[in-house]
């Protein structure tokens, strides 16, 4: 039971640590255009998200797929600007919500392109045979699923305080939250070592 408590605060303590905010980001992006009365649609995203890079890691443990890190590190920004800019386009568009299938398809697959990122670390952290990586992963998986939920009921609280206190549409708030993202992301892109190839 020690070992279940020690990966699931890993995979916590990763997906809140600052220094690979790249996470943090892409969630904010995700979160961004719902409210509260949306919990069941944003726990079915994150959900999806966490399938898919659970899936991803558990594949490239097994040395099933293999991605060279770079192009990872390159697709993972892209990923958080493809989230902002659909925000940005869909605020204040009227009409009935996106289609769950489509947003949750392109969830899914950016959680497949994330669980790449993941798996290096993973493996970095865990030598040794696969199979005896399978429980710590999912053990892995369940601290970021927490860390995930953790952070959409932030950027809700923030989505709340902005709305009800500062007196924010729910358009303003999404287009001012996924400027602020775009912004943290594009250096980050535009800084990645794939352009100097």
């Amino acid at each position: 039971m020690t070992d279940f408590w020690i990966y699931l605060k890993i995979g916590f303590e990763h997906v809140l640590n600052l220094n690979g905010y790249d996470h943090l980001l892409f969630l904010m992006a995700l979160t961004v255009p719902y409210a509260a009365k949306d919990w069941k649609r944003l726990l079915l995203l994150v959900s999806l998200f966490t399938l898919g890079h659970t899936l991803s890691l558990f594949l490239a443990v097994l040395e099933i797929i293999t991605v060279k890190p770079s192009i990872i590190e390159f697709l993972i920004p892209i990923t958080i600007c493809m989230a902002a800019l659909f925000n940005i386009i869909r605020a204040g568009k009227p009409g009935k919500q996106d289609s769950i299938t489509f947003v949750g398809a392109v969830t899914l697959f950016f959680g497949l392109i994330h669980g790449l990122g993941f798996s290096n670390y993973f493996n970095h952290l865990l030598p040794g045979e696969a199979s005896d990586k399978m429980l710590p992963m999912l053990e892995f998986a369940l601290g970021i699923e927490g860390a995930q939920i953790c952070i959409v009921l932030l950027v809700l609280l923030i989505g709340f305080i902005f709305k009800t206190l500062f007196r924010f549409n729910q358009r303003d708030f999404v287009l001012i939250f996924s400027a602020f993202v775009l912004g943290v992301v594009v250096p980050l892109l535009l800084q990645n070592p794939i352009w100097e190839k």
